[in-house]
């Protein structure tokens, strides 16, 4: 533990948050969008997404599945910690859990992003969040560590893989003619400049199609759910626009890997499981969908072990060549300005 500082004596939960009934659908969006002159009308089309699925994204159904799993494998295995959950931008907000962790004496708190990798958005952002939370709640907030992001340790990587296999096995396709396509939220080319995401991404794909597929079965590492304007530069291929051209190359059948993703949230259920399917139906590729990692026995103990790690002063596991992230975070890591984009 470091010299001055009062031990860790919680967990906390970073996530981006979504709406849970259709009234909080154009709410959760103004939160989102705040700042940027988005039109009301904008955000009702872009709700339409939402109201497909009644108005209610999965994501915070999913965090309070993890948060349960999390504080068994940590009243099981120990550190036993109570463990708290706060969002960017709906309820739980982060400023509440803040205030609520304060008025419980909580002092220090090791918290977890449901991101696995570097980026503004999915890493830098989180370290804004909690300093203008910590503003908020006053002199009496808690100190936050934000943990390193995760996507090359075990308990991530083995859980993608394990949800491969499955998935694979559905499929029931000749290698031969199969494709493996991992996939993540594209962000701006201007912010993938200044963080290792794509690199990441690239690694984690590599390390899952090592431990699922014979030596010949090919993968990519493909993007979804852009939302910036057409003269802005995104990370590509876009995955609609690759699976046509995998159909048009020969291939029967793919399992696409949300490995960008911690949950089956908004973006894998509409951008993969609607979108994506649809096209896959209209140019006759048979298509599986893998699971996201969510609440499953192996990433949640691996969680655990990045708490007990971060407590005990210990280099987390890591696997591949890349080796773990800093802790912290280097002053201008992944540092960027966004340019607002209009969401999707």
């Amino acid at each position: 533990m470091p010299q001055g500082l009062p031990p860790v004596d919680a967990v906390l939960l970073l996530s981006f948050g979504g709406p849970e009934r259709p009234a909080d659908v154009v709410p959760f969006l103004e939160n989102v969008t705040r700042g940027r002159n988005i039109p009301r009308e904008r955000l009702e089309e872009v709700g339409k997404h939402y109201f497909l699925f009644g108005g209610i994204s999965p994501i915070n159904g999913q965090c309070r599945d993890l948060v349960r799993a999390l504080r068994a494998e940590l009243a099981e295995h120990g550190p036993d910690l109570p463990v708290y959950w706060g969002n960017r931008n709906w309820h739980p907000m982060l400023a509440d859990t803040l205030g609520e962790m304060a008025k419980a004496g909580v002092q220090r708190a090791a918290a977890i992003a449901t991101s696995a990798y570097s980026s503004y958005s999915a890493c830098r952002q989180y370290l804004d969040d909690i300093a203008r939370a910590q503003a908020a709640v006053g002199a009496d907030a808690p100190l936050v560590e934000k943990l390193p992001p995760f996507y090359n340790h075990p308990g991530f990587i083995d859980t993608v893989a394990s949800h491969t296999r499955d998935a694979l096995a559905r499929l029931d396709v000749l290698p031969a003619r199969t494709r493996l396509v991992f996939t993540a939220h594209s962000i701006p080319t201007a912010m993938a400049a200044t963080s290792a995401y794509e690199a990441e991404l690239r690694e984690a794909s590599a390390l899952v199609a090592s431990r699922v597929a014979p030596p010949d079965l090919a993968w990519d590492l493909v993007y979804q759910s852009r939302s910036g304007p057409p003269t802005q530069p995104w990370l590509e291929p876009d995955v609609c626009d690759h699976l046509r051209a995998l159909r048009a190359a020969g291939v029967e059948g793919v399992v696409v890997v949300p490995i960008g993703f911690v949950a089956d949230h908004m973006e894998v259920k509409f951008d993969l499981d609607t979108e994506a399917r649809a096209v896959a139906d209209e140019i006759g590729l048979r298509m599986e969908r893998a699971l996201a990692v969510g609440a499953a026995p192996t990433f949640v103990s691996g969680l655990r072990d990045l708490v007990a790690c971060h407590i005990e002063g210990r280099t987390p596991p890591t696997l591949g060549t890349r080796g773990p992230r800093p802790f912290p975070c280097a002053p201008e890591c992944c540092a960027y300005t966004p340019q607002r984009p209009t969401p999707r």
